[in-house]
């Protein structure tokens, strides 16, 4: 159940990720899945880093602050991959 949850809310996070760097109809449903999973593990890194709170992980996958946290990270993630390709 958990692993599900991790897929909806990075396929969320993903999506709301693509819409505010404008790449909406680049990555597709899985696409944003993905993108949406790796931001939580960046989102994750930055917030461990700079000390703000309500980046659980695993331990809470449904917190506002992580899903918050997972968007950052995959609007990041976006941005660079724009800037790369």
């Amino acid at each position: 159940m958990n692993i599900l949850l991790w897929i909806i809310f990075g396929g969320l996070a993903g999506w709301i990720a693509s819409i505010v760097v404008g790449s909406d109809a680049n990555f597709g449903v899985v696409g944003n899945i993905i993108m949406g999973v790796f931001g939580a593990f960046i989102g994750g890194w930055i917030a461990d880093r700079i000390g703000a709170g309500g980046a659980e992980g695993a331990e809470r996958p449904t917190s506002i602050m992580s899903f918050v946290w997972a968007v950052i990270g995959a609007v990041i993630l976006l941005v660079l991959i724009n800037l790369v390709f």
